[in-house]
């Protein structure tokens, strides 16, 4: 049997600030070791004796980092679906369901994945994979079910039943998150899973059950992708149809409703990483218990998380501590109280003074390389740019501002109202305003330089694109 991968990538990720924002949220951060979440998942699922070739569903912010991902693990996905607008799961799964419907047909079977999980594939999770597809060819809406290691309050569970004779078994309930006292409740009791938001599901099966259980999703779904089009190697998802939707997850929408629902209980690693102290708890640890990663001296110190992109973090003296130091924000707190992010994330971006640190990073990441923020003030800003080797930024003009761009290493080549300058290394090259310019990197390695911006506004929004290979002109 080939199975379907779903993977859901349109997250956000709000509880891991300062590392994650808006622009480039967890699933896409190297968390647990040299590759990205998403690239972990892509990895899982790249067995081509298991597995077709993965749907990917997202925001259309992230399309260049989900290309740009998979293209690094040589991996080349059935198809990109950009939601145009935040529905929600039920609406990602269905439309998910009805493209693979369209691709294999209603008998296909399609494994949903969050690509924001860390999860060791062993041969417990492998078997597991078997039987739920088994399940799931047979008409079974499977849900797999973690075996708790503590009473976590940031998970969902699920309840289970009866055995059924296949390897899973009937679901008697699911819980929303508890509080810690009906968390240890529930492990006394037995019978309870951490809900892992993984399914496994034939085609025709859930989409049967969302037409009867959820019509809006499902006619959303299936307006969405009928309509869709093609744009370079992305596939957009019809925003009049998508919006349609009803926001609601697919728990809720499907899975607490359907008499077709089975759980699988496994025991394999898993964390939904929903928290700094879900990330201290898959790192490896010193003998105190101390989690470290980047630049950082520690003195008299136990059960800590410390991360820095740069700077060197001292920290002496504390216990259950979690420090996160980034270009422009530094994050110190409780690490036992790190569920509480979330909400401080939201009181940044009620206000106009911090709500740009809760969406962007210093460092900005763009399909040709992207750019880091140096130095800002009245009329002026200077940055420095990597752009990748072959590529090149979109043929622009700018309104309100002039440049001067200097190599710091590889070549570039600059075109300005049509001529065309080489660039090497120490050379440096003025653009006036209103020139119609663009950069490209023609060379086989990085190429960096330094941009100083000059002007009366020097807003991203100032950008006029003439023409662009990416479809942003």
């Amino acid at each position: 049997m080939t199975i379907i991968p779903v993977i859901l990538a349109g997250g956000q990720g709000t509880r891991l600030w300062p590392l994650s924002r808006s622009a480039r949220p967890k699933q896409f951060l190297p968390l647990t070791g040299l590759l990205t979440l998403f690239q972990e998942t892509l990895k899982r699922v790249s067995d081509p004796d298991r597995y077709g070739p993965p749907i990917i569903i997202t925001n259309a912010e992230y399309r260049f980092i989900v290309g740009e991902q998979a293209e690094e693990l040589g991996i080349k996905p059935a198809g990109v679906l950009l939601e145009p607008v935040a529905r929600n799961t039920t609406a990602a799964v269905a439309a998910g369901a009805v493209f693979a419907e369209k691709l294999h047909g209603a008998n296909a079977v399609i494994h949903v994945l969050a690509s924001d999980a860390a999860i060791v594939a062993d041969d417990n999770y492998w078997q597991s994979v078997d039987v739920a597809a088994r399940a799931a060819a047979s008409g079974s809406l499977v849900t797999f079910g973690i075996a708790p290691t503590g009473p976590e309050t940031g998970y969902g569970y699920v309840e289970a039943g009866s055995e059924r004779g296949d390897g899973t078994r009937d679901v008697v309930r699911f819980v929303e998150k508890p509080d810690r006292d009906r968390a240890e409740a529930m492990l006394r009791q037995g019978g309870f899973y951490w809900n892992s938001g993984m399914f496994m599901l034939g085609v025709h099966a859930f989409l049967e059950e969302c037409r009867l259980l959820s019509p809006d999703s499902f006619a959303a779904a299936q307006g969405a992708v009928d309509k869709a089009k093609t744009d370079l190697d992305f596939i957009r998802l019809d925003e009049a149809s998508f919006a349609s939707a009803p926001n609601i997850s697919v728990d809720y929408a499907i899975f607490e409703k359907s008499k077709r629902v089975a759980m699988i209980p496994v025991s394999f690693k898993w964390s939904d990483l929903g928290s700094w102290d879900a990330v201290w708890k898959v790192s490896p640890q010193d003998e105190s218990h101390n989690a470290v990663l980047g630049p950082a001296t520690l003195s008299n110190t136990t059960n800590a998380l410390v991360m820095s992109e740069r700077a060197h973090v001292v920290v002496e003296g504390l216990d259950d501590v979690a420090v996160v130091v980034t270009e422009d924000a530094v994050f110190v707190g409780k690490l036992s109280e790190a569920q509480k992010v979330g909400a401080m994330v939201k009181t940044l971006r009620a206000s106009p003074d911090t709500q740009g640190i809760t969406e962007i990073h210093r460092t900005a990441y763009r399909p040709w390389g992207g750019y880091s923020s140096i130095l800002n003030g009245a009329r002026f800003q200077v940055k420095k740019l990597f752009v990748k080797p072959g590529k090149k930024l979109s043929l622009q003009k700018h309104h309100h501002r002039a440049e001067h761009w200097i190599v710091v290493s590889g070549t570039a080549e600059v075109t300005i109202d049509g001529k065309v300058t080489m660039l090497s290394e120490n050379e440096s090259i003025y653009l006036p305003l209103g020139c119609v310019h663009r950069l490209a990197n023609p060379g086989k390695i990085q190429l960096e330089l330094i941009e100083v911006q000059t002007g009366s506004y020097l807003g991203e929004d100032d950008i006029i694109r003439i023409e662009d290979e990416f479809g942003r002109a």
